[in-house]
């Protein structure tokens, strides 16, 4: 598959995949501390045509990578030495002005790639944002994928979650994941089925990462998304 890095409105984009004659369009975000290509040999295997579009965060994380907004990475430490966390209490700066690049993002490509299917997928924070996108209305994805994240801002959520209603959710976590608490995820699972998304739930044995069974589930899950006809009305 062709790979190009491409400047869409004003974020750096990593391309994998054609940009004409293009159905689907799947937009990997990734995680705190990482970077676009992180996720990117994964295009390639998954074996879904697609294009496929991984965003660079605008912000640099203090160690390595980039990030969707600030997090103070000395608190964050401490957070983590107490036990894995559950960040549905808390509000971090900086989602506001991430959510109108991201709006932003999403009327450019959909302008140069006219795609018809859109999903979106998000890795940790990544995944949060994802849900910031859908509940905010800044986009209205065919389904959405969430790896191992965490509720966030509920307060602000709770009365968003109509904007969830119906849609195909795959959400994924590990039972010793020593960053974000299993019981985060299942309790993001729980929350989502309330709302009346359509639940995909993964566990797995394994910690903080995407594990080759997710990777399995992401392709059967993009291939149930992706009907015979190509007459589906775009929802970008």
């Amino acid at each position: 598959m062709q790979q190009q890095i491409v400047d869409i409105a004003g974020l750096e984009t990593l391309v994998v995949g054609p940009v004409q004659d293009t159905q689907t369009c799947v937009v990997m975000l990734h995680g705190y501390a990482m970077d676009h290509a992180d996720l990117a040999p994964f295009a390639h295997s998954l074996q879904f045509p697609a294009v496929y579009l991984f965003p660079r965060g605008p912000q640099r994380a203090p160690d390595r990578g980039f990030s969707w907004w600030h997090i103070d990475s000395e608190q964050r430490a401490a957070q983590m030495q107490s036990g894995s966390r559950d960040l549905h209490a808390t509000y971090p700066e900086g989602r506001a002005d991430t959510r109108e690049r991201l709006r932003a993002f999403f009327a450019a490509a959909h302008q140069w790639i006219n795609y018809k299917r859109l999903i979106i997928a998000g890795f940790s924070q990544g995944g949060m944002l994802t849900c910031e996108l859908v509940l905010h209305d800044v986009v209205r994805p065919d389904g959405i994928v969430l790896m191992s994240t965490s509720r966030l801002a509920i307060e602000e959520w709770r009365p968003r979650g109509d904007r969830l209603q119906g849609l195909p959710v795959l959400l994924s976590h590990g039972h010793a994941d020593a960053d974000l608490a299993f019981a985060a995820g299942t309790h993001l699972r729980d929350w989502l089925i309330e709302t009346g998304a359509a639940v995909t739930w993964v566990e797995f044995p394994e910690g903080h990462l995407i594990p080759l069974a997710v990777w399995r589930q992401i392709r059967r899950f993009l291939r149930g998304l992706s009907p015979d006809s190509a007459t589906a009305p775009p929802r970008a």
